[in-house]
């Protein structure tokens, strides 16, 4: 059994059938962020942060459909690249920063530690 499966989005029909106004919303919002069309930001490289995003919340179907939509849009395997080591440094930046918050919680302990 594997938990990512190209079938899977055959099951896109539960979902709308069980709630078909935030199914038909959601499907409107991102055609309207992700179209392009009449958009500031060029397709390739909105295609290119929806891969940096994808890899980043670790989504396999989003890896896929971006990535191929990139490659699409002119997207280079060094622009792919590059992106994915963006996304990595912001992954690991997140943790980094967070990481303060374990250090000032574990001060926080000790201080309470201490006073007990």
């Amino acid at each position: 059994m594997s938990y990512h499966d190209h079938n899977d989005h055959q099951y896109a029909k539960n979902l709308r059938a069980g709630a078909p106004a935030a199914f038909k919303t959601l499907m409107a919002f991102d055609q309207e962020a992700l179209s392009g069309a009449g958009k500031v930001i060029p397709r390739k490289y909105t295609e290119l942060m929806a891969v940096a995003v994808a890899l980043t919340t670790q989504c396999a179907y989003c890896i896929e459909a971006h990535t191929k939509a990139a490659h699409a849009e002119g997207a280079t395997q060094e622009e792919l690249a590059e992106t994915t080591m963006i996304a990595a440094a912001l992954r690991a930046g997140g943790s980094f920063a967070h990481g303060f918050m374990a250090m000032k919680f574990y001060e926080q302990s000790e201080q309470a530690a201490a006073v007990q």
